[in-house]
Parts: structure tokens; C-alpha cells; sequence
């Protein structure tokens, strides 16, 4: 093994000594606090890069003894601060020299109070500590090793499907595969939005109370689950569904577990795309089946720091200003200003797809924190800027809907849809030891086992599947696996099987 340089850089330099141990996460990084466990003999390291007179970054990196020859960098989530030691973990456990960077700040995921007036610290958190920090940990793993990397991925969700974007864009030569999961991409719009739809439930006398978010979500599975050709509880079909909200009004003395017809307008809303002055489309709506995770932004109006934050710190209005006082000039000031200059809206990603990039990016369809199809318009997007160029998409960019997956993990209670294939940030949320997909470890359970066969072998991914346990724990026995067909494929049951085994399935262009 090859000597470490940057030593004047070097904050931390450790071994763990065999399988089974545990790396005990800084009680300081308070935005990713879980300790990965069962973690191969590796060597961990920190290393702290000045990026201006006013700020600074640290990235941390796990080298395991087992090396696959390949290097992975993990994202991170909201305006977090911190190193994601815990999704390291799950890369070090397939083999990979592992990075996460901490963005160039300490906070929590809805805390933004550090940007304000921070313009240098922004850009860190915006895209340069991500590259920076990409580039000289590529650099200590050649050295480490002594031998050159053969391959370079990224694996990231919300936040980090972003980050994965964003590199895509600005440093197309940075990784040979990406996942961008459930990407937080369009940053200027997304924050601002988390502020409107804030106000939505804000007024008393039109407030849907948290208590009905469930009555709303069973009455959608009623009406939309069967518009996909299968009744089974999982919506997967909510933009075709036909709504009738009507069906959830008071009747006579029945006041309980139902709408007023003020509250039935606020929901119309939450179900609307954001349109403000001269019909200026901003962002579009939750899908019906999201009610599910509703109390983290819709809630009861309680404005969520992920929207007000960023309009106070990010756009420099300052602590004291409020929700009530949105309206569409702060649209106008974040288009001007795109603070760090986030925002992932290059979309002219063909330098990418020349030097034989692979784009992997999904969302889920019960996303209650950033609406589904923003991904979808960030498709659109590159579409129309690569189609023209005769670039055929398919051949290095795939975009799955994960039906029932609610913000990158997860799936509601009332729909027990698969939602595991081991995308960034889901192994944690189950186990601090957890990599793959136990028992289906291959390329089509896992989607980073995919893109490694998609970059490496030519193997494109048609279909993943997804996996959900009888109690989402992997310790219990398989409840359903389906197929996930890339855009504008849907999976469409066959009539004949179990319609809980993903064999039973087929991806077809509409149903």
C-alpha cells in the first residue's frame, strides 16, 4: 500500500480491524448520526480542504482491505451538514473505497441558518465540495492502493440524487455511473415551493386537520388503485386517476371523518401544480397516494425550514422574515440569484453520455416531500435538449416511477408496495450492517449492481424489481416483489400468477 499525502490536510486517520466492527460516528456530525456496523477491515480517513478565504469542506473515506478496484461517493439529504458515515458503510461493504463529503457545514437536514450571507459556503454546498472532494479522494485511493481505480460511481437520494445531477452536468469526467434518486434538482423552485404549499393549510377556517390525512389517503387507494388493472392497494397509476373529491365531503350530521366544502378547495390545491402570475408554471403538485408523509409539509400549516430557511438564509431576507409573506417575487429572486448555484438545470448532458456515462434515476410515487414528477420534467427537459442532437436516451439514461415508494425508502402503511432495491439511503433505514437486497444479490434486485453491469458489461436494466418483507424487516419472509420498467414503460400485471411475484408481471409501453 502505497504512503498517504495531504498530510497537512489529514484530520483523521484510523483502522477497523476485522469484519464485524463497528465505526462510531462523532457525537459533533449531527445530521448523520447512526454508526454503521459489521463493517470489513478497512482504513478510515478525514480530511479537511480549505475552498476559500471563508470556507472549507471535510470529506471522510473508507478504504477497505478487500478493494473491489472501484471507488463510490454516497450524498447527502436537505441542507445537511455532515459526513454520511452510515452510507459509506454500505459501500465499503460491497468493496468499494467509499466518500462522503460534508458540504462545507454542520447542521441538521432543515437547518439553513448557516448560509446566510455565506456566499463561499454555498457554493460548497451547491456542487464544489461534492467535486473537490470526489477528485482528491480518488487521488489518496490510487495512492493507497497503489493501483488506479477502474471504475467511478455515485449513489445518492433527495439532496443527493441532486448532488449526483449536478456532477453529471458540471463534471461529466467525475463518474462513470450515477444513481440520482428522488433528486431535490430543481432548487430554486423545489424551496420555494415548500414554502406555498405550506400555506395551504395555514388558515384556520379552510385547515384539513392532520387527523383526515389518512381518511384522504384511504379514499384514494379506493379510487385510484384500480384505475392501474389491479386491485391490490398500491397506486400505480395516480396521474391517470379520475378524482372525485366530492366523495369526501360531509354528509348531514356526519362531521367527523370527512371534509367541509373550504377544506375540499385546500385539498384541490395540494393536488394542483404551483401556477403563479401570468399562468407561470413553478412546480408541480403531490400525487394522489403521498398523503401519507403530508405531516412533514402540508401538516398544519407550521411552515418546514426546508422552505422558510432557504428563503430567509439562502435568498439573505433574514430570521425575521414569514410564510405569510410569500408571494411570486421570491420565485423571481431565487431564478436570479440560484444561491451556490445548485440548481440542476443543465440540461444539456451530452458531454456525459459521450465519454459512455450511465444515468440511473428514480423516484417514488408516494413522495410526499418533493413531488414525483419534477423528475419526470427534469426528463422532459433533457429529452428535448438531447433528442434533437439525435442522442437516443435509453442507451445511457433510464428513469423508473417506483409505485407506492414514498420519499427515497418507505411505503405506506395502507399500500405495502415494494420499495427495496437498494438505492442510496434504504439499507440504513432497515439495518446499520445492511448492503444488496439479502438473498437477491444480483443486478436485477440492486440498482447499484445494475449500473455496475450497465457500465461495465453493457447490460442495460430492464426491468429492476423491488422487494418488500411481510413487516419490512429483511428478517421476514418476501410479501411482494415487482418489477420497475423504465420511463414510459409500466409494469402491467399478466392475469395469471401471483400477482405478488414480480414474474407474474411484464413491462409494456401503456396499459
Amino acid at each position: 500500500m502505497g504512503p498517504l499525502r495531504y498530510l497537512s490536510h489529514l484530520a483523521l486517520a484510523s483502522a477497523l480491524p476485522g469484519l464485524g466492527d463497528t465505526f462510531e460516528v462523532p457525537a459533533s456530525d449531527i445530521a448523520y448520526p447512526q454508526s454503521p456496523t459489521e463493517l470489513p477491515e478497512l482504513c478510515v480517513v478525514q480530511i479537511n480542504v480549505t475552498s476559500s478565504a471563508t470556507s472549507a469542506y471535510t470529506f471522510g473515506l473508507f478504504l477497505p482491505t478487500e478493494w473491489n478496484d472501484r471507488f463510490l461517493a454516497v450524498g447527502n439529504g436537505g441542507f445537511a451538514g455532515g459526513i454520511n458515515w452510515v452510507d459509506m458503510g454500505v459501500g465499503a461493504r460491497y468493496g468499494f473505497a467509499t466518500m462522503s463529503t460534508d458540504t462545507g457545514h454542520n447542521s441538521i437536514s432543515s437547518d439553513g441558518r448557516w448560509a446566510y450571507h455565506e456566499p463561499e459556503r454555498l457554493i460548497d454546498w451547491g456542487y464544489r465540495a461534492m467535486h473537490g472532494s470526489v477528485v482528491l479522494a480518488k487521488e489518496l485511493t490510487e495512492q493507497y492502493y497503489g493501483d488506479a481505480l477502474k471504475y467511478n460511481y455515485y449513489s445518492g437520494c433527495s439532496t443527493g440524487g441532486r448532488q449526483g445531477l449536478r456532477s453529471v452536468e458540471l463534471y461529466p469526467d467525475d463518474f462513470d455511473g450515477v444513481i440520482a434518486g428522488s433528486p431535490a434538482w430543481w432548487t430554486s423552485h423545489l424551496q420555494p415551493w415548500t414554502v406555498k404549499i405550506g400555506t395551504y393549510n395555514a388558515d384556520p377556517d379552510t385547515q384539513i386537520p392532520a387527523s383526515l390525512f389518512s381518511v384522504i389517503g384511504a379514499e384514494i387507494i379506493k379510487q385510484c388503485d384500480p384505475q392501474d388493472g389491479l386491485s391490490d392497494g398500491v397506486v400505480s397509476a395516480p396521474q391517470q386517476c379520475n378524482l372525485r373529491l366530492e366523495t369526501l365531503l360531509c354528509r348531514g350530521t356526519n362531521t367527523t371523518a370527512c371534509l367541509s366544502a373550504a377544506q375540499l378547495q385546500t385539498l384541490r390545491l395540494i393536488y394542483s401544480d404551483y401556477v403563479d402570475v401570468n399562468q407561470t408554471f413553478v412546480f408541480p403538485h403531490l400525487l394522489p397516494g403521498s398523503e401519507a408523509q403530508w405531516s412533514v409539509l402540508v401538516n398544519n400549516g407550521t411552515a418546514n425550514g426546508l422552505g422558510t430557511d432557504y428563503v430567509r438564509y439562502f435568498l439573505g431576507k433574514g430570521k425575521q422574515w414569514q410564510q405569510d409573506q410569500f408571494d411570486y417575487s421570491i420565485i423571481q429572486l431565487t431564478d436570479r440569484l440560484d444561491p451556490g448555484n445548485a440548481t440542476a438545470d443543465d440540461f444539456d448532458i451530452s458531454p456525459f453520455q459521450q465519454k459512455g456515462g450511465k444515468l440511473l434515476m428514480y423516484h417514488g410515487m408516494a413522495d410526499g416531500l418533493i413531488p414525483t414528477d419534477s423528475s419526470l420534467h427534469y426528463y422532459n427537459k433533457v429529452t428535448e435538449e438531447l433528442i434533437p442532437k439525435g442522442i437516443d436516451l435509453d442507451s445511457f439514461y433510464r428513469f423508473f416511477y417506483v409505485p407506492g415508494m414514498q420519499h427515497c425508502s418507505g411505503t405506506p402503511e395502507s399500500m405495502h408496495a415494494p420499495w427495496y432495491f437498494a438505492g442510496p439511503n434504504q439499507a440504513p433505514t432497515l439495518s446499520s450492517s445492511l448492503h444488496s437486497v439479502p438473498k437477491f444479490q444480483d443486478a436485477q434486485h440492486d440498482i447499484l449492481l445494475a449500473l455496475m453491469s450497465w457500465v461495465e458489461n453493457g447490460t442495460s436494466p430492464e426491468p429492476l424489481i423491488a422487494t418488500t418483507w411481510q413487516n419490512d424487516t429483511t428478517q421476514d419472509e418476501v410479501y411482494r416483489q415487482r418489477p420497475l420498467c423504465f420511463y414510459p414503460q409500466k409494469a402491467v400485471y399478466t392475469g395469471k400468477g401471483d400477482a405478488d411475484e414480480a414474474a407474474n408481471w411484464e413491462c409494456r409501453s401503456q396499459y
